[in-house]
């Protein structure tokens, strides 16, 4: 690989690269390896490495100069595994089984149109709460997030969680559509700048969606060390890329 360049693009995936839960395109693919040849790519998400492999190819680590799946919990350069940190070991068993058994009880109270299964995804970085559960399917998927656009289901369910265990450094992060997230303090996307700013790179851009307060791209959006552009579906990315990058 060149030497770090000036400049690095990080990008969020789901809404950002992609439609939720969906593959990216051939075009897209093409237009990204393609930007690649003009400046470093990576790529950020919440979702954990297996499912970044599902969406982006078995060899996005080839692909893309940097891999933070976890929001960079785990996290890959130049396509080796750079660390992998565990919440278990941040958290405690004890903390995390109350999280856990909060979450299901809370399941169990809400009326929805559809219940599913994995209500509670444990992932290296974080915990991942679904009310309908991961299980569902994408028709399932998208009338809960239809619902949820009107009646707010996930962020009460993140309001009740901070004012319960309030105090216990947690963050509560909604994204994608059926999820959020909750992970320690300081644990948001933010966590992958720590691997790319020693890296030297004048500029750092970051592509997302969910760029609103309590939105899982907030934090890294605003923070002083990127220039954030928000995006509302992957044909924003590829304009805003073409203006800035040709």
């Amino acid at each position: 690989m060149a030497a770090p360049g000036p400049e690095l693009c990080l990008f969020d995936v789901d809404g950002t690269l992609m439609a939720p839960r969906q593959k990216i395109t051939k075009d897209m693919d093409c237009f990204l390896q393609k930007l690649r040849q003009k400046i470093k790519i990576g790529i950020v998400g919440g979702s954990d490495f297996e499912k970044v492999q599902e969406q982006l190819g078995d060899d996005v680590i080839k692909k893309y100069d940097y891999v933070f799946p976890e929001n960079g919990l785990v996290a890959y350069r130049d396509g080796k595994l750079l660390c992998k940190q565990s919440i278990q070991g941040h958290l405690g068993e004890a903390l995390i089984q109350d999280l856990i058994s909060y979450c299901l009880s809370y399941v169990a109270k809400i009326k929805l149109p559809k219940k599913r299964g994995t209500f509670i995804e444990i992932r290296n970085g974080m915990l991942n709460v679904s009310p309908i559960g991961r299980s569902c399917s994408q028709e399932e998927r998208i009338e809960f997030y239809e619902l949820d656009q009107k009646e707010k289901r996930r962020q009460k369910f993140a309001e009740d969680l901070r004012k319960e265990f309030a105090g216990k450094g947690l963050t509560f992060s909604i994204g994608g559509q059926i999820s959020f997230d909750v992970f320690p303090d300081g644990w948001d996307k933010r966590y992958c700048l720590g691997h790319v700013e020693k890296d030297g790179y004048k500029t750092i851009y970051f592509f997302g969606d969910k760029t609103m307060p309590g939105g899982n791209d907030h934090e890294i959006f605003i923070d002083p060390r990127t220039v954030g552009y928000t995006v509302a579906a992957p044909e924003d990315t590829r304009r805003i890329c073409e203006e800035l990058f040709y």
